[in-house]
């Protein structure tokens, strides 16, 4: 861009600054249009002044001075507009971009002599950042949850192999010893020893292929509902999944981990497709009205009534009443 082009966009306050958006690959292309309108309207349509009237008898002059005020009230608009970039939020997003209407509305009132205004184009233009950004924000957002889910699900799988590595190791011990005293008892010829023996080896081979059938089925696990109401409100419950031949200890790892308070549980499935239910739970949800994404583990919703679910083999499931948050009562005790 020539030097005349950048003292131009300098003067009606339009600036080279480090985006937020610039940062996401998906919505370089947008930004990048984007700001190449916003340039070319403030170099050409973004302001109208009409002045008629003559400065100290000259006409020349009045239309400089009228010039001078259009870049002038133009600079405050972008300095509002620059601003409601760098703070929208997904959640102020409307509040912001009223914001900057109001401002321009402000400036043709101060301009009215003048005949000063905003273009309905440059405006719309400024509008469209702000949506863009509000945007971006929230898909940071999302793929910043769905990267911390991921690295969570691999070091639940990482602990979910070794206690299947564990396990595997303790009953194959087991059974070698079983084999062994088996072969004892028959060359002894103990008919009654060796019949304990052998349903203790069948128990042992029973278990085993419970272990080699949770190696092999990843969607087999527990679904929990659990809530915590000092650290989340009264009115949001937390859904996921664990293989862990013990959830409970799930739960407690996420107690002792996030939060200050223990976690209630309210629910405890066992299902042959975990992954399944899981997802089948967070659509109910969704569809009762649910304010979280479905990329969030939190669920929120008042009154969303219970939770009906046939999606996979569930053998057992243990049920638990209402939240009665000890530990938060006990601290505000």
């Amino acid at each position: 861009m020539e030097t005349r082009e950048i003292a131009l966009l300098q003067e009606v306050g339009i600036y080279e600054y480090a985006h937020p958006l610039e940062d996401a690959i998906a919505y370089k292309g947008a930004l990048a249009d984007l700001r190449r309108g916003i340039k070319d309207s403030a170099k050409q349509d973004a302001v109208t002044c009409q002045v008629d009237w003559a400065v100290n008898g000259s006409v020349k002059e009045g239309q400089k001075l009228g010039r001078d005020m259009a870049k002038l009230m133009l600079r405050a608009y972008n300095a509002e507009a620059d601003n409601a970039v760098r703070v929208v939020k997904p959640h102020t997003r409307d509040a912001v971009k009223k914001r900057l209407t109001t401002t321009r509305d402000t400036i043709a009132k101060l301009g009215v002599l003048m005949r000063i205004g905003i273009s309905t184009h440059y405006h719309r233009l400024r509008l469209q950042e702000i949506d863009l950004t509000a945007d971006y924000l929230t898909k940071v957002e999302i793929e910043r949850e769905q990267a911390r889910a991921e690295r969570e699900r691999l070091r639940e799988e990482a602990k979910v192999m070794k206690e299947i590595e564990r396990d595997r190791a303790r009953l194959t011990k087991e059974r070698a010893h079983y084999v062994s005293v088996v072969a004892k008892l028959e060359a002894k010829g103990d008919t009654e020893g060796l019949q304990r023996a052998q349903e203790q080896l069948a128990t042992v081979d029973d278990a085993i292929a419970g272990v080699e059938k949770r190696a092999a089925n990843v969607r087999l696990g527990y679904v929990y509902v659990i809530s915590n109401v000092g650290a989340f409100g009264p009115d949001v419950v937390k859904i996921g999944m664990t293989r862990r031949q013990e959830p409970m200890d799930r739960v407690r790892e996420l107690g002792d981990a996030s939060v200050p308070f223990r976690f209630d549980v309210h629910t405890l499935f066992f299902s042959e497709d975990a992954v399944a239910l899981e997802t089948t739970l967070h659509q109910k949800l969704a569809d009762e009205g649910s304010e979280a994404p479905r990329e969030l583990p939190d669920a929120r919703g008042k009154g969303a009534g219970p939770l009906r679910c046939g999606q996979g083999r569930q053998r057992s499931a243990r049920v638990h009443g209402p939240s009665s948050a000890v530990s938060f009562r006990r601290s505000c005790a």
